[in-house]
């Protein structure tokens, strides 16, 4: 994705597209984000924070994607339906998964240039944020 999204836009997006009553973010936690972190709070999503870990290479990971699939599965009794933002293929089997329990509504994908091909028996499902970029774009 070549371009910044706008937060607040995506959340009133989600809001009135889908009917997302609850958006759960998963972000890694930097001590010095907290203005990010309000902001987004403000806004609407639920951050759940992920410890993070320096790279040699001076950046910073934070590995969300069990604290993603066991938020939906804990959640599930709480939904009627889900949508799931993700372009990592390891998110397929919980996407699969919602499918077969007539769960999942939409799966957006960031980039339609760079996602798990997995996701391509999905493509009923899937919505490409690059579609989005006019509703969507922080000018």
């Amino acid at each position: 994705m070549e371009w910044k999204l706008d937060y607040s836009k995506f959340r009133v997006y989600l809001k009135d597209k889908y009917h997302v009553a609850k958006a759960f973010l998963f972000i890694g936690y930097i001590p010095q984000n907290q203005a990010l972190y309000a902001n987004l709070q403000q806004q609407g999503f639920i951050l759940i924070f992920k410890p993070t870990l320096a790279l040699p290479s001076g950046g910073v990971k934070g590995n969300v994607d069990a604290e993603l699939v066991l938020h939906a599965m804990i959640e599930l009794p709480n939904y009627e339906k889900a949508v799931i933002v993700t372009s990592d293929g390891d998110f397929y089997c919980l996407a699969d998964y919602l499918i077969r329990k007539g769960k999942l509504i939409k799966l957006i994908i960031p980039d339609r240039n760079k996602y798990s091909s997995l996701f391509r028996k999905l493509m009923r499902y899937i919505v490409f944020m690059n579609d989005l970029r006019g509703k969507l774009e922080y000018k």
